[in-house]
């Protein structure tokens, strides 16, 4: 199963090393706004210019971007949507021993595909807990990528950090390692603390 993630087209989502500091993904949280007529994310990170005055720095991307610093390798023609059929016929392939049309918990799947399940969920899932339960999305790309289908996933977690923005006092730290990742892939002199380092 290790090797069938690491040939996976999500890959470099599961096993990236980016250290990520904390100051960098607050201040981009904190700032963060969705341009609907450009389909871009927006925000801004801090750092200091040449005579030591903080100044911020744009820092903007759209799906395309997020595909691309990912290594995603999927396409705006990929669907985000699978059947409810197909899920489930694998779902029963993979040692699924719940109901059909319960809850998906990791724990009524057979070892292996448990392992699978957890190293997705932990990459991919915009929770912030509650990592028994799988949701739709999550099964969706692991049926894709168990079947070898296309599925946009890059669009799934695009859309879940526009829903963060809006989401008021409930918005959170979501997906830190990528947005870490598409910060340094803009912006190469920020500066960086180790004692700012945060602890995934």
């Amino acid at each position: 199963m290790a090797k069938f993630l690491r040939l996976s087209k999500i890959n470099k989502a599961l096993t990236d090393r980016t250290i990520v500091y904390e100051s960098h993904v607050r201040r981009f949280w904190s700032s963060m706004r969705y341009v609907e007529d450009e389909k871009m994310i927006c925000s801004a990170v801090r750092k200091k210019d040449e005579n030591g005055h903080d100044i911020d720095v744009e820092i903007k991307f759209d799906v395309e971007d997020l595909r691309h610093v990912l290594e995603l390798g999927d396409s705006d023609n990929d669907p985000t949507i699978i059947p409810e059929r197909l899920c489930k016929g694998l779902w029963c392939r993979m040692g699924f021993t719940g109901h059909l049309n319960g809850k998906y918990l990791k724990t009524t799947f057979s070892s292996p595909y448990k392992f699978l399940i957890h190293c997705v969920m932990h990459a991919l899932s915009h929770r912030k807990g509650a990592y028994d339960e799988t949701s739709d999305y999550i099964m969706n790309t692991i049926t894709c990528l168990m079947l070898n289908k296309p599925y946009n996933v890059s669009q799934v977690i695009f859309d879940h950090m526009v829903d963060n923005i809006g989401s008021g006092s409930g918005k959170y730290i979501m997906y830190p390692s990528f947005i870490q990742m598409m910060i340094d892939d803009q912006i190469k002199d920020l500066p960086k603390d180790p004692t700012d380092i945060l602890g995934l």
